[in-house]
């Protein structure tokens, strides 16, 4: 992860306390991370682009958001969340993939893999959260 990089997520961060500080999963975040060293949420970072960039091959592979390879790594992505940060719920996820498209920050970050990116997560995870 970059200077830029950090500068971002502090960003994030700082509004998602404004948004849920006073939330549950919040506090299970503030919990898990605070004693993360840089490297640790470096690591993170680079494992959450990863997966995104794993969605983005999974799309440009023809794949559809119901294939069992994208509801595959839909489960990774939720399992990535409630590792290190918090309970991801079925709800929660549904609400990340939401905003993975509806957030122009978020969408931008995650279409640098490939075009339309984002919105193949948000049908795959909409389409697990369903089930």
């Amino acid at each position: 992860m970059n200077k830029s990089d950090n500068i971002e997520f502090e960003k994030y961060n700082a509004e998602a306390q404004k948004k849920w500080g006073g939330t549950d999963s919040y506090r299970q975040y503030e919990e898990k991370t605070a004693d993360y060293t840089e490297q640790k949420k470096n690591d993170l970072t680079d494992e959450m682009n990863g997966i995104m960039a794993d969605f983005a091959l999974c799309m440009n592979d023809g794949k559809n958001p119901d294939s069992d390879e994208a509801q595959k790594l839909v489960e990774t992505l939720q399992n990535h969340i409630t590792e290190n940060y918090y309970l991801c719920t079925d709800e929660i996820l549904s609400g990340l993939g939401q905003m993975y498209v509806a957030d122009e920050r978020f969408r931008n970050n995650i279409d640098r893999h490939a075009d339309d990116t984002a919105a193949f997560i948000r049908d795959a995870i909409a389409l697990r959260c369903r089930k």
